[in-house]
């Protein structure tokens, strides 16, 4: 303690624990500020995923089919998790293969771009599935 009040820094302790102690004289406050910016630099760096959802209808032309996977891939491209939204309404019910066939063909062209990471699934009126992007 007399040695690092001599230099004019502080005495810390590393590991408490050993046998015997393990202390280092260093200037606490510059340690810790340095410590917090490497915190707020790597917080900086890391790439937060968000989820875009595109809805579709069962009875979605080829037009309407081209613009909504033009989104879909730049979602991708950006880095972004794709949930795609099937929503049947009224009479369309009866016909849950027609939209099983529409995922089935999104699944088919998104494949170079993404890896589907839930496979179409009904909950309620609606069947979802869930496409993440590819690491490049």
């Amino acid at each position: 303690m007399e040695l690092a009040a001599d230099v004019g820094l502080d005495l810390v302790e590393i590991s408490p624990n050993a046998k015997p102690p393990v202390c280092k004289i260093m200037d606490f406050g510059k340690f810790k500020y340095e410590q917090q910016k490497k915190e707020n630099e790597a917080r900086k760096r890391q790439k937060i995923i968000e989820v875009k959802e595109v809805k579709f209808r069962p009875n979605t032309d080829t037009n309407d089919y081209d613009v909504k996977m033009r989104n879909v891939f730049k979602f991708l491209g950006n880095g972004d998790k794709v949930k795609v939204t099937l929503r049947f309404r009224g009479r369309e019910m009866a016909h849950l293969n027609l939209g099983r066939q529409l995922l089935e063909r999104v699944a088919e062209d998104v494949k170079e771009e993404g890896k589907i990471d839930s496979m179409p699934k009904m909950e309620g009126r609606q069947m979802v599935m869930m496409i993440n992007p590819i690491k490049k």
